[in-house]
């Protein structure tokens, strides 16, 4: 009984730390903004590799479910007569939800798990330890520039999703099954607000790349310099990143859609 009353003290003292620690680490990425922007091409650099090198799958995947979503909500509002608010649908959905979600869990199965190996193996190679041993600091020289270019980037992405999604629920509407040009395009812009809709959306999108890209970057600096701990890490971080997503997206819809 005592072991696991122990046991247990033990566990639940080392999550807070864990936590304790993390959060400190944030605090760090954050405030190294300004040494960050001195030099800007190491956030130009990571921004093309995070960024440019994720843009052909966020615009394939945003094409294909602009394109179910046209013909499954042809086919729920034509029931009802209401098929020329088709855009309306598209966009909102789009705008609102899956655009951030969808765009936020491929950037962290794309984006995260390519960060977090590559801080991974840098740590397995000792190039981290090293750093420190120059008195270089490894989190203001190698984190803090991914992590600002991943914050750049995800609106960026889910800016671009959103939009090849709304293109490919016209060509599957208007184009392909008939709905009236005219009707998809006006009842999308007398319905869709500026600030409600394509704010809120943005701002989802940007509160996902600080989380997803800081969990990238926290699992490969701790992961253990071993290739099984540099999979393992890789393996949490669309674990996690995927959870905290949807946790994070149901926070904020509550929030902003009350």
């Amino acid at each position: 009984m005592i072991a696991s009353i122990a046991t247990l003290g033990f566990k639940t003292r080392k999550l807070v730390a864990g936590i304790g620690y993390a959060f400190r680490m944030f605090l760090t990425l954050t405030g190294a903004i300004v040494r960050v922007i001195r030099r800007p091409r190491l956030i130009t650099d990571q921004i093309h590799f995070i960024g440019n090198h994720s843009v052909l799958l966020i615009t394939v995947a945003g094409l294909f479910v602009g394109f179910v979503l046209g013909l499954q909500g042809y086919y729920i509002l034509n029931k009802y007569g209401s098929e020329q608010a088709l855009g309306t649908l598209v966009a909102l959905a789009l705008l609102r939800e899956l655009g951030p979600v969808i765009t936020a869990l491929l950037y962290a199965g794309r984006a995260g798990t390519s960060l977090t190996a590559e801080i991974g193996l840098m740590k397995a190679g000792e190039q981290l330890t090293a750093m420190d041993m120059m008195a270089v600091n490894p989190v203001h020289r190698v984190l803090a520039p991914r992590f600002w270019a991943g914050i750049i980037s995800m609106p960026i992405l889910a800016a671009l999703f959103s939009a090849v999604g709304i293109l490919g629920g016209y060509i599957v509407g208007v184009v392909l099954i008939g709905v009236d040009e005219g009707a998809f395009w006006s009842q999308m812009q007398s319905n869709v607000d500026i600030w409600l809709d394509i704010g809120n959306g943005m701002v989802k999108s940007l509160v996902f790349g600080f989380a997803v890209t800081f969990l990238a970057l926290f699992q490969g600096y701790e992961a253990n310099p071993t290739p099984e701990g540099v999979s393992i890490a890789t393996t949490r971080t669309v674990v996690y990143s995927s959870l905290l997503v949807l946790w994070l997206d149901f926070l904020m819809t509550a929030l902003m859609f009350n």
